[in-house]
């Protein structure tokens, strides 16, 4: 025989476990009520974690998902195109835009070349068409001894007087190549073609000492007779990177690029 469950039985009061459709005024069985740890999807007003391709305002000192941010000086898969700091994403100057540019240097530097040696060779002649003929004179005399000493000195005059043209020369290529580069970041050839030299790292001009540094590394390739000076030259075709930089440009750390 059996008895109802009192009221001071324990298990009496228990309810046994409801199936089916949910009684009015409860929640569904199966579902997160409120209050609780919600999965799956996310709710309204909720923050969502970011996949992919960062959302605007996305913080770059933050951890990052998906595709990472490109640093400074990444080439695009080496197709002429490098990120720059400051600058964004600029064209490399190519082999034939850079060549263009140090042949019109050259005219620049070679009519200023010429000027200096037609003004060395009128003083050189000059001084020789005032030197004395010292035949006409004795051996023996002090005249022809007098004469004798000023053809040496205007032999000294006519050498030092093309010393001179020369070091006036090397002074204006050495201005124009390194200044021009160091405070403007082109010589006349490259603003020609709309080129610019810059500092890898910043986008900016390359300053004194790096402009400097990149002037005098062909220059001492001159002295290997002029075969390290073409090394020089030619060395961004020896770049794996894609960036196109020769051997003055990494001592330097710059880039030339097409603005």
């Amino acid at each position: 025989m059996s008895y109802p469950p009192g009221p001071s039985d324990p298990y009496g009061q228990q309810q046994p476990p409801q199936y089916g459709y949910p009684q009015q005024g409860q929640p569904p069985q199966g579902y997160p009520q409120q209050g609780q740890p919600q999965y799956g999807y996310p709710q309204q007003g909720q923050p969502q974690p970011q996949y992919g391709y960062p959302q605007q305002g996305y913080d770059p000192n933050a951890a990052s998902y998906g595709y990472p941010q490109q640093p400074p000086g990444t080439v695009q898969a080496n197709s002429g195109y490098v990120n720059i700091a400051y600058l964004g994403t600029v064209q490399v100057a190519t082999m034939g835009q850079r060549f263009l540019a140090r042949l019109l240097d050259g005219l620049v530097t070679s009519v200023v070349m010429g000027i200096a040696m037609f003004a060395g060779l009128a003083s050189v002649l000059g001084i020789a068409h005032k030197v004395k003929d010292c035949s006409g004179y004795d051996p023996t005399t002090d005249a022809y001894s007098q004469c004798v000493h000023d053809q040496a000195a205007a032999g000294t005059s006519a050498i030092a007087a093309m010393l001179g043209f020369m070091a006036v020369f090397a002074i204006f290529a050495l201005l124009y190549e390194w200044l021009m580069i160091s405070f403007l970041g082109a010589t006349l050839g490259k603003m020609a073609l709309g080129l610019r030299v810059v500092k890898e790292a910043n986008g900016q001009v390359p300053g004194l000492g790096s402009g400097f540094v990149r002037y005098i590394i062909p220059v001492v390739g001159v002295f290997l007779c002029y075969i390290g000076a073409l090394l020089v030259y030619i060395s961004p075709f020896f770049d794996s990177s894609g960036k196109l930089q020769g051997w003055h440009d990494r001592a330097a750390g710059t880039l030339v690029i097409k603005k």
